[in-house]
């Protein structure tokens, strides 16, 4: 008994650390199985939940007061703050926008212009707002196939000068309460001083498209993309939701975009100048996520066509220096993403890209 019983007590200990070893390595597999599960469930969440969180405004803001005058129906609006970019006196950018003072080749014509009315858009100009009724969009106030353009315009305007200037070939026209200045052409020009420093002018006749109101959806949608953007001092939001067919007729041999086409509700821009560039973001805002992961990807891969087309000097041989230049610029500088049901296009503008071709310049071709 006593030589068996160490013997046996020693085959328990044995036995009983044995059947528990497996048991603390299970449990230990478990624990870090659990913990892999939960960071990558973490991570799949995160990811998921940005893939379907909207994307955010490129330079979200409050909209200019501006623009509450505008008729809120027009399916595209765009905005200048002329006053901000002026600020950028001395940099080429200015320069390019025609705000670095008068030039002393501009045209006749204008300089006739700015002599007869006091008004030089460089000088006098503070903001614009614009409201488009594209020529396949039915406008208020307008015959069919007829766009429409509204514009409210901020500044200093010299009302005597601007009145007589419209007198000599135009009218004054009584309105309900109100009157405004009728002005032949082609286009003919429509206007009215809603205060000392403000205007508003058409080429409808008459103002009475001021008046027209969008219904209550329409208005909540333009003004939800207006904010993604208004924080901008030049910026653009249009629906593309109500085009009509025969805009999509350019695409009837190649079903795929045209279907992209049709999935894309609403556009906006916004330029944010920078010293001498100017950073753009476009987005477009589709149907469902399935056509902006589409899109993003067919913009994507026609970026790198058109760069790899324009690498053979044979495609470069078909349009001048600049042309190519600018071509090759934008297939590589710009930036397509996705997230939700939106695609965002981001490009840096430089004034190089904006010069137009000087003769030196030229392709000699």
């Amino acid at each position: 008994m006593r030589g068996g019983g160490p013997a046996h007590y020693t085959g328990s200990r044995v036995q009983k650390h044995s059947s528990l070893m497996p048991t603390s390595a299970t449990k230990r597999a478990l624990i870090a199985i659990a913990v892999v599960v939960c960071v990558a469930a973490a991570g799949a969440g995160i990811y998921l939940y940005r893939l379907h969180r909207p994307l955010a405004g490129s330079s979200a803001g409050t909209a200019p007061d501006i623009l509450s005058q505008l008729p809120a129906g027009a399916p595209a609006i765009a905005y200048i703050d002329v006053a901000a970019l002026r600020k950028l006196q001395g940099s080429q950018l200015a320069a390019m926008l025609g705000l670095a003072g008068a030039d002393p080749h501009e045209e006749r014509e204008y300089a006739d212009f700015v002599r007869d009315t006091g008004f030089d858009y460089a000088r006098d100009l503070d903001k614009v707002a614009v409201a488009i009724w594209p020529t396949s969009v039915p406008a208020p106030s307008g015959a069919p196939g007829e766009s429409r353009i509204m514009a409210i315009a901020d500044g200093r305007f010299d009302r005597d000068k601007i009145k007589a200037y419209a007198l000599r070939s135009g009218e004054v026209v009584t309105q309900g309460a109100g009157s405004f200045y009728e002005v032949p052409g082609n286009p003919p020009v429509s206007f009215a001083f809603l205060s000392p420093t403000r205007i508003v002018l058409t080429n409808a006749k008459g103002l009475s498209i001021l008046t027209t109101m969008p219904g209550a959806s329409e208005q909540n949608a333009m003004r939800e993309r207006i904010e993604r953007v208004a924080g901008a001092p030049i910026f653009a939001v249009a629906r593309t939701d109500t085009l009509p067919n025969s805009f999509y007729a350019n695409f009837r041999n190649a079903p795929q975009f045209e279907n992209l086409a049709r999935s894309v509700q609403g556009l906006t821009l916004a330029g944010q100048p920078d010293g001498d560039e100017i950073h753009v973001a476009v987005d477009a805002e589709c149907d469902s996520m399935k056509n902006a992961l589409e899109l993003s990807t067919l913009l994507d891969g026609l970026r790198m066509f058109g760069s790899m087309a324009l690498s053979d000097p044979k495609t470069r041989g078909q349009m001048t220096k600049q042309q190519a230049a600018l071509l090759m610029a934008l297939a590589s500088r710009v930036k397509v993403t996705n997230q939700n049901k939106w695609v965002r296009l981001t490009l840096d503008i430089t004034p190089d890209m904006l010069a137009p071709a000087s003769p030196a310049h030229a392709d000699p071709r």
